[in-house]
């Protein structure tokens, strides 16, 4: 039971497990919750300056640009079009509405999904898959 709680890495240091929604959307280390993530707005540090952990495991790939597209990026796209639709306003009116709306749902939320799936590969500790031969 007490193995289920912790992580020992390669030095034998003893890691308490931390839930990775409480790291990850707020670019905190997975493994110690208090080093950085990022070096910029969404490229990885290539380790966390607190503990040291390696985020050379990481590999996100698509997985943040496919939720932000399908869970808030469609329907952002679907409220413009049904308003020009329905209501043909002025193109002012898309400048001030629209755009920010498509804009703002598409950057703000790319970095804690970012964070939450690097977080989440390192507490399931998520790997490239292998065949393996019998």
């Amino acid at each position: 039971m007490q193995d289920d709680l912790r992580f020992v890495d390669e030095s034998g240091r003893s890691w308490k497990k931390i839930d990775p929604l409480r790291t990850g959307p707020f670019g905190r280390c997975p493994r110690c919750g208090k080093g950085h993530m990022f070096e910029s707005f969404i490229k990885l540090s290539p380790a966390c300056e607190v503990c040291g952990l390696d985020f050379s495991y990481a590999d996100p790939a698509d997985g943040p640009a496919f939720f932000v597209q399908m869970f808030t990026c469609v329907p952002a796209v679907i409220f413009t079009l049904m308003l020009e639709i329905l209501q043909s306003p002025p193109f002012w009116v898309h400048l001030v509405t629209s755009l920010p709306l498509v804009l703002g749902s598409t950057i703000l939320p790319i970095r804690p999904l970012k964070g939450w799936l690097v977080a989440s590969q390192f507490f399931f500790k998520a790997r490239e898959g292998r065949l393996v031969s019998e």
